[in-house]
């Protein structure tokens, strides 16, 4: 098959976001596979950017013919400092243009669009009847609903809008991919039917997160000397919810356990607050990281600590979220601490794999921190299960044949309705 796949925020493992398109690309493309990626050439955190004399560029990535576009911008963690409208428009701005560049490649056998934003749908769509071809939606946050649980959207003409782009996406896809179970309820509450839906989690880097990793040299730049470390990595936006963890650092302040530490390494939106917030409280034990070279250094800082953090800000109803870091904290053979109910949590806890934490109670955190500092012997074999649990569930080669299953299965339906045609 040729695959036309559209991925604003597509990275390498040269950049520091998810790397779950790219991976799925390489394997599809060992499998006798050809792909061709649409991404975002704006604020590129990779090196695969565009020109500003052209609206796209071409490159070639371990066989990914990479076509990186003049819209949008290409670090998610980019978008969290804006207001909702300017982030729909940056939205549009890349779906019009990856319809408008994607029209001009060669007739692929089928398009394969993943969200967020969910305005990628419009061109994958658009793209799939300019080459009469099936185009297969991958929904990584059910929107707009994830966006009114977390309450990041209130505005109910922009709900409805929403609302009626996001059905009229999933009738028009051939198949939809959804990243938890959580989120194939979502699209199924939408009105789809429940065998037009497909469950592909994320996965685990189990190359680039390894427990025999040397993180002695991020350990010594982060000044976390012996102290017991718990990592969070990721965007820094509003529904990330850190607060909670600068919170939890206070309480373990106040405890006076100095022996242990929180680092928080990603940007966003809501850096600045937490970062004044940790300075006003006078924390040291919050330990704030920015800048690093690759994805490389994300999994040495990942080996320099003890336990890894998938933490979310509070809602009664938003349990659908399928995090990287959680799989990449798992493929680290680390425990992971965890504050969303739902599947995340049950996965975790059946795995033994870390400890759940209450995410309105910030002390549940300093708890669960306190008990794995002091308790070697605990956070060593919650460890161990995790890695286990990596390898056995979330494996990126059994991932990605699943996903090749359900492309090729979604050409043959289509094929199959048009009577040959498209072939």
């Amino acid at each position: 098959m040729h695959i036309l796949y559209l991925h604003q925020y597509f990275v390498t493992r040269h950049g520091f976001t998810g790397t779950r398109s790219y991976e799925f690309s390489r394997r599809l493309i060992a499998r006798g596979h050809r792909v061709t990626m649409i991404k975002s050439g704006l604020h590129a955190v990779d090196g695969l950017d565009c020109p500003p004399d052209r609206n796209f560029a071409e490159h070639q990535v371990d066989g990914i013919r990479v076509i990186a576009i003049a819209a949008g911008y290409a670090n998610s963690h980019y978008g969290t400092g804006m207001g909702g409208a300017r982030r729909v428009l940056e939205f549009m701005k890349f779906a019009r243009l990856a319809t408008k560049v994607g029209a001009q490649l060669d007739r692929p056998d089928v398009v394969y669009a993943t969200s967020t934003p969910l305005m990628i749908g419009l061109a994958g769509r658009d793209l799939g009847r300019r080459f009469d071809a099936p185009f297969v939606f991958e929904v990584r946050d059910v929107w707009p609903q994830a966006l009114i649980n977390t309450g990041t959207l209130r505005n109910p003409l922009a709900i409805w809008w929403l609302r009626r782009m996001e059905r009229g996406l999933y009738r028009a896809a051939e198949h939809i991919v959804a990243l938890s179970p959580g989120m194939k309820q979502g699209v199924i509450a939408a009105g789809v039917p429940d065998d037009k839906v497909t469950v592909i989690t994320n996965s685990s880097d189990l190359d680039l997160f390894r427990p025999d990793l040397d993180g002695s040299a991020q350990r010594q730049r982060l000044g976390l000397g012996d102290r017991f470390a718990a990592i969070y990595f990721g965007a820094m936006g509003r529904a990330n919810g850190l607060d909670y963890c600068v919170e939890a650092a206070r309480i373990l302040r106040d405890r006076g356990r100095n022996d242990i530490a929180i680092v928080l390494h990603g940007s966003g939106g809501m850096e600045d607050t937490l970062r004044a917030t940790a300075r006003e409280y006078g924390l040291s034990n919050v330990v704030f990281s920015r800048s690093v070279p690759d994805k490389q250094a994300v999994a040495e800082m990942v080996a320099a600590c003890n336990a890894g953090l998938t933490i979310y800000a509070a809602t009664e109803t938003e349990q659908s979220w399928s995090p990287n870091k959680m799989f990449d904290t798992l493929a680290a053979g680390r425990p992971v601490l965890i504050n969303v109910p739902g599947w995340l949590r049950e996965t975790i806890e059946g795995g033994g794999a870390g400890l759940f934490a209450d995410p309105k109670r910030p002390e549940a955190l300093a708890d669960a921190l306190v008990r794995l500092a002091d308790d070697a012997e605990l956070c060593r074999e919650m460890g161990q299960r995790a890695r286990r649990l990596a390898e056995s569930t979330f494996s990126r080669d059994a991932l990605a044949d699943r996903l090749a299953g359900v492309l090729a299965r979604a050409v043959e339906r289509y094929r199959g309705r048009r009577g040959g045609a498209g072939g």
